[in-house]
């Protein structure tokens, strides 16, 4: 984002935190990321987040209605509709205190998973577009493709991408596509509701719509299947997610079924990201990456109908 940006996007924020709470103490400020893909700043207990050049302001306009219906769920927005800074749409949202990654042995697998259950079970306001999750790990793909052509670690990704069906690939329609799902879940995306709620929401509905359920479950099963995530965790997540009924799995017996496309799909999409990262730092991949590389080369060789044997 450029200063100037940076700049005008800071003062938006102080002003609508002040609209918001004309006492405001102006602590707390400052920003909190900074990507290609979207800035976020505080001004207190305001945050102001400047979405991607190119986002539609309808579909935008939807998704935070979205967020509005379900307080339960998502966090709601401070304002219905997207303000408009030089090319960019940007929204405001309360502050909440995210996951803290230093304390994985306290990661709140179990909330998040109740609240996807409550999300699927929602039914999707008319017009909801669709969810962008298949559309977010092509765009990862084709960003690989761009930047390490040649590298022989690609040619593993490339293949187990090329062995999803079309769908996954974000070329067709998803099998179900009727539920209202997040999109890009990962804990990265779960806050601490402000007071006096004080428990966790989904944030972040950039890529909220209707698909298949399954997607929102798939990062966390593909670390699982990778061994990246602890099988008490996953037990966790995945029990939680079936006592709130969450229509993604069967409630009993063996999800991998439903799980292992969108599994395979996001394990290609991390492991794509890791090497375009990896190759724009000229550095190479940390033990954790290669995990991923190697996950990708035994997808290759394995039809989808079969799992990793951690995963079965």
């Amino acid at each position: 984002m450029t200063p100037t940006l940076a700049a005008q996007l800071t003062r938006t924020a102080e002003e609508a935190a002040h609209a918001h709470r004309p006492a405001c103490p102006c602590h707390n400020t400052g920003t909190l990321a900074d990507r290609p893909d979207a800035t976020v700043v505080r001004h207190a207990e305001t945050v102001a987040k400047a979405h991607p050049p190119g986002t539609d302001h309808t579909e935008l306009t939807l998704r935070l209605a979205t967020a509005s219906t379900l307080p339960d769920v998502l966090l709601p927005p401070l304002k219905a509709t997207p303000a408009e800074l030089h090319d960019r749409l940007v929204t405001f949202w309360p502050y909440g205190d995210p996951v803290d990654p230093r304390t994985p042995d306290t990661a709140p697998w179990a909330a998040a998973a109740t609240l996807l259950a409550r999300l699927h079970l929602h039914p999707p306001l008319p017009r909801t577009p669709p969810m962008r999750g298949p559309a977010k790990a092509a765009r990862a793909v084709e960003r690989l493709r761009a930047t390490e052509p040649g590298s022989t670690a690609t040619t593993p990704v490339l293949q187990a991408w090329q062995a999803l069906p079309a769908w996954a690939r974000g070329e067709a329609a998803p099998p179900e596509d009727g539920t209202l799902c997040h999109g890009d879940f990962h804990l990265g995306q779960l806050v601490r509701n402000p007071a006096p709620h004080d428990d966790w929401r989904l944030i972040d509905v950039d890529d909220l719509g209707t698909g298949t359920p399954t997607w929102d479950l798939a990062r966390p099963a593909a670390w699982y299947a990778c061994g990246l995530l602890p099988p008490e965790d996953w037990t966790r997540f995945l029990t939680a997610y079936r006592e709130a009924g969450g229509p993604a799995v069967p409630p009993h017996g063996d999800p991998w079924p439903a799980l292992d496309i969108p599994a395979r799909a996001l394990t290609v999409q991390t492991a794509a990201t890791a090497l375009t990262k990896a190759a724009r730092a000229a550095r190479p991949l940390d033990e954790v990456e290669q995990s991923l590389i190697d996950a990708c080369a035994r997808m290759a060789a394995t039809p989808p109908e079969l799992t990793c044997e951690s995963a079965t």
